[in-house]
Parts: C-alpha cells; structure tokens; sequence
C-alpha cells in the first residue's frame, strides 16, 4: 500500500475514533487528509470500503506481531499463546476498534456485516489451529468446541472486567484466567467424548482464500528481493542467493512446501549474519496457518 493511501485510511481512523463513523463524511476526511474527492475515489469507492481497508491493515499488523512471537517458540507453549491474545487485545483497545465494531454491527450494509463475519471466522480458526499446537492431535475432535467457548469466556469475562474495573482493567490477569479454565474444558470434553460441531465443518464456513495465500506469495518474493540488495558486498553471495532462490522456488511453486527444508535454507541464512526477520515472520506465518 502506498503512503499517500495509508496516510487517508490513518487520517479517517482518527476521524473515526473523535466522530464515530457514521458521524464522519468523506468530506471530512477529504479536509483532514487534505487530499481531493479525486483521489479519495481513486482509492475507495466508498467510506465503507474505506473502513474495511483499515481493518484489513490491523489485522494484518496483528496477524504480523503474533507471528514475531511464535520465532524460535515452541508452538506448544500456552505461555507464548496468552501472550499472543493479550497482544491482540492491547490492540483492539489501542485502535478503539471495538467502538468501530459495535457501529458495524448496527448499520445497515451488508457487506461490512460479512466481512466483520469473516473476520470472526478467521479468528476462530487461528484460534483452533493454535489449540492444535498446544494440547495436541490426539483430542482434536474437541478443540473447535473449546476454541468457540474460549471466544464466548474472554468476551465476558473482558465485558464484566471492564464494567468493575474501567481502564485499570489487567488483561494479562483476564486472559490467563480465560485460558486456564479453557485448558480444564478441554480435559473434561476429551474424558467425555462429547462433540457439538464436527471441526471439519469450519472449512466449509471459511474455505481457504487462495488470493490471501497469493499476497503471501507476493510479500514473500518482496522480501527475498530486499534480502539480495543487502548481499551486494558479502562474501558468501552466491551461496546466498542460491537458498533465497531455493526457498522461493519451494514455496511458490511447490504445492506442498516442505516446512523441514525451508526452515534448515533459513537456518543457513541466519548462521550468515543476515537480517531474515521479516522472511522468517512470511514462513512461519504461512506454516502456522496451515497447520
């Protein structure tokens, strides 16, 4: 995204939080970004679609700061994982989005309604996939049951905590206990063998976005190009670009990438003294996700 569109969907945020969105017009962000109706609908073709590009922008900041926590972590760790939900939550109460949320789930546009449903839908997933890692294979019939209570714990629990507590609300305190009493339901339904949703229905609810997985592949060939300028006085070069090239051949064209080999091609990278942060966060988000 280029600064001048992310300047306009920063600016509209900030009109947003002071006004509330549906208070704000586009001639008010037309007058505070100081950019014309022109250029406004060159970007957007309306305020909501405006909306929905700052949404997508957050979330994908979230999506990025909750992977750089998952680097040389074992996914298994509950510790990492209440961390990454706190992480989230900051944000939500950082960007105010749960105002913009609750004007959302008023209005009378559909397609700000679906994509708010999507995103639900997404978290739910991560969510699932993340139980996964964390109290392994051998109960996964019951983790999308527990991952949909965990969702409905924390809601309320962060609701009531808000309501007694205000501003000086702990959210490290409200999520580890959502995630310890989470952590007991999952022993209980696994000794009970009770199942109310069958996971493999969460796919048909949300099935895989293949121009989602398609902006991974572009960020990732981005970035390998970023990481080649920086080789232009190492001694190693060749060499180098020969894993970066191998790592996005495997990922790109390969229908299966093999995570094992990609992760030892980035291992040699590191033991180079190069900067991979940002292609190392490409990689294991991609991997988290499929998992």
């Amino acid at each position: 995204m280029n600064e001048r569109k992310q300047h306009v969907i920063k600016a509209a945020h900030q009109l947003f939080i002071e006004k509330g969105f549906q208070a704000t017009s586009i001639q008010d962000i037309l007058d505070y970004s100081g950019i014309s109706k022109g250029t406004f609908y060159n970007y957007f073709s309306s305020k909501n679609e405006l909306l929905i590009a700052l949404f997508k922008s957050i979330f994908e900041t979230i999506e990025k700061e909750r992977n750089e926590l998952l680097i040389g972590q074992d996914p298994s760790n509950i510790e990492i994982f209440i961390k990454q939900i706190e992480l989230h939550l900051m944000t939500n109460r950082r960007k105010r989005l749960i105002t913009l949320f609750e004007e959302v789930l008023v209005s009378n546009d559909e397609d700000l309604k679906q994509f708010m449903k999507l995103g639900q839908l997404k978290v739910l997933r991560w969510l699932y996939r993340r139980f996964i890692h964390i109290f392994g294979k051998k109960v996964q019939p019951y983790l999308l049951d527990c991952a949909i209570m965990f969702m409905g714990i924390l809601h309320h629990n962060l609701k009531y905590n808000v309501r007694a507590n205000g501003s000086k609300i702990n959210y490290h305190q409200v999520v580890r206990y959502s995630v310890q009493r989470v952590a007991g339901i999952v022993k209980e339904v696994a000794e009970t063998g009770e199942i109310l949703i069958q996971p493999e229905l969460l796919e048909s609810w949300l099935p895989e976005n293949t121009s989602a997985n398609s902006d991974i592949k572009q960020a990732l060939h981005k970035e390998v190009l970023t990481v080649k300028k920086e080789l232009s006085n190492c001694e190693n070069q060749l060499k180098f670009v020969e894993l970066l090239d191998f790592i996005e051949e495997e990922f790109i064209h390969s229908k299966s990438p093999r995570e094992f080999i990609i992760e030892s091609a980035l291992a040699s990278l590191k033991a180079g003294f190069l900067d991979i942060k940002e292609l190392e966060i490409l990689v294991r988000g991609y991997f988290n996700e499929k998992k």
